[in-house]
């Protein structure tokens, strides 16, 4: 790539428009008993499975990859402790530009995410409000329903779930000098000696 002169790219202009989200992508909720609960809001949504380990279950009922997420995290207790309930609300971002500007938008106020990770489904940027709520501000990598299923049946995100963690900054300076955005938004391996849980920031 370093022999190869890219186009430059500018992320939106955030001082001349709106950054707002395009649709409210899911909720992920932490659940003590991860097999009880699946079967719950596949009753109750009529939603099917679109992705499943012994740890989690993304399930959806149209063309979004996951409108509810249950996420069992190891140790966690019964449903009286306080660890169980809302894990984060997602927000999907109509293009990567316009996440990362929304990044710049915000960090140019102190707000500042506290995990960046590629989850391979999408590039992702968790924030707390001022409550200690986790909101997900994301980019969509795969444009189709058929594009995420053939991702998840491929094996890769069996063997990672969670994803890999990015610096902004370094994925705004990739994307101004102009690379491809397949290539921004390709998720790369687990560092060595790391695990999925290893990315994980609570």
């Amino acid at each position: 790539m370093n022999d190869i002169a890219l186009p430059a790219r500018a992320l939106p202009d955030f001082t001349r428009a709106a950054l707002r989200p395009v649709k409210l992508a899911h909720v992920v909720l932490r659940v003590s008993d991860l097999a009880r609960s699946r079967a719950w809001y596949l009753e109750v949504l009529q939603a099917h499975a679109a992705f499943e380990n012994d740890m989690l279950c993304f399930l959806t009922y149209d063309d979004e990859h996951h409108r509810i997420g249950l996420i069992a995290p190891p140790g966690l207790k019964h449903e009286a402790d306080a660890s169980t309930g809302l894990e984060h609300i997602a927000f999907t971002y109509g293009s990567l530009g316009e996440l990362l500007a929304n990044y710049r938008r915000l960090a140019a106020r102190g707000i500042r995410p506290y995990w960046c990770i590629n989850h391979g489904p999408t590039v992702s940027m968790y924030y707390r409000d001022p409550d200690g709520h986790r909101l997900e501000l994301q980019h969509d990598v795969f444009e189709t329903a058929e594009d995420i299923s053939a991702f998840f049946a491929g094996g890769a995100y069996a063997e990672n779930f969670m994803g890999v963690v990015f610096e902004p900054e370094a994925l705004i300076a990739r994307f101004e000098a102009g690379e491809p955005l397949a290539s921004l938004t390709a998720r790369p391996g687990l560092p060595e000696g790391k695990g999925p849980w290893d990315m994980f920031v609570p």
